[in-house]
């Protein structure tokens, strides 16, 4: 498996800031001409685009070859008929409608191409690049008195090696083959992932094997902890009341709208960290991975949600089903997460309903 990235761009960095409320809302077009020599190694070549707001277009060689609407989250699609010369075109669309959450709030809802891009090289048989955005491996882990019982779900078809370790040293493996393969494991003397006062990460590591080798490999890390959330006492982790007290955090810069670089967004940790909070709300939408990854090395208890917001749009239904499947596939591994939600606030009451 092979990645080369590409540039981002916010197209509303500065005038999605002034005050005015009349930011430009339209199409934006990102061309770049890629040389089949451009191209990651491998059978198959996918595109990956980490946020395109808010509905993203994408053209090969002249076709349209995917539509994404939601802009704040992973989409990718297969580049078929690579020449030795080709024409890739996205267009990034955050005209108003009535149909992609969100269409009213009070922050801007930045266009372009804002996050990462990237070119996946992988062989014919590789973990599933199609399905939501998602990792291709799945972590739920169990806790069972001293010891955790990990259950790893692998989304490709064949025989897969699994392997988990502590940083040092594997502390299990198991092996499983057929449909989406999926592997039960077992941790002795489990170390919990323990909020900011001990935020350990365990790796699980997938490998497809056809015929003896390795022929696609993917990885996450992941915490072993419990949660409750209880009316009289409070938010408890692992066994413990341990109350929450935070943030809400948007992800915008002066000038460069929502194209955070990881120096940004790990300053907002440090300054967060820094006052000493141990949670933050994301709102209202999907973040960066990078940023949910800080959360979960620094022990940050999570809230995390999608842009269903302000005003019930008729025909955004399904749209609102596939931004909260996206979140959920996307960042089911991540230990920090405490909440998956969506929030309506209803007008003229302004009235928040939580789900």
């Amino acid at each position: 498996r092979r990645q080369r990235q590409m540039c981002i761009r916010d197209s509303n960095g500065d005038d999605g800031q002034d005050g005015g409320n009349d930011y430009y809302r339209g199409k934006g077009y990102f061309a770049k001409s890629l040389a089949k020599s451009d191209m990651p190694d491998g059978e198959e070549v996918y595109l990956q685009l980490d946020g395109v707001n808010s509905t993203g277009t994408v053209y090969f060689n002249g076709k349209e070859i995917c539509v994404h609407d939601g802009g704040y989250s992973t989409f990718r699609v297969k580049l078929d008929d690579i020449k030795d010369e080709n024409l890739l075109v996205v267009v990034a669309d955050n005209s108003p409608n009535d149909y992609v959450y969100p269409q009213v709030a009070d922050f801007t809802f930045y266009g372009g191409i804002y996050r990462d891009v990237s070119l996946i090289g992988v062989g014919k048989n590789h973990f599933d690049l199609d399905f939501y955005g998602a990792p291709g491996i799945a972590v739920t882990p169990e806790i069972s008195g001293d010891d955790a019982k990990i259950t790893v779900d692998a989304y490709c078809d064949g025989e897969v090696e699994f392997e988990i370790s502590d940083g040092n040293e594997v502390v299990a493996r198991a092996k499983a083959s057929g449909k989406n393969p999926s592997a039960k494991l077992e941790i002795k003397d489990v170390h919990l992932w323990d909020g900011v006062d001990d935020p350990f990460l365990y790796t699980a590591v997938a490998k497809l094997i056809v015929d003896g080798e390795a022929v696609d490999e993917v990885k996450t890390r992941f915490g072993c902890r419990t949660f409750e959330i209880d009316a009289q006492k409070g938010f408890i982790l692992n066994g413990r009341e341990y109350p929450l007290r935070g943030v809400s955090r948007h992800q915008d810069r002066p000038h460069i709208g929502n194209a955070l670089l990881p120096e940004h967004h790990k300053e907002d940790m440090d300054l967060i960290c820094k006052m000493g909070a141990n949670t933050i709300r994301l709102a209202h939408y999907q973040h960066a991975q990078y940023f949910y990854d800080l959360c979960d090395e620094r022990g940050i208890v999570v809230w995390a949600e999608i842009p269903y917001i302000s005003k019930h749009l008729e025909k955004g239904v399904e749209n609102t089903k596939s931004q909260m499947k996206e979140l959920v596939y996307q960042n089911y591994n991540h230990p920090s997460i405490v909440v998956l939600s969506l929030i309506h606030i209803s007008e003229p009451t302004r009235q928040a309903e939580i789900s």
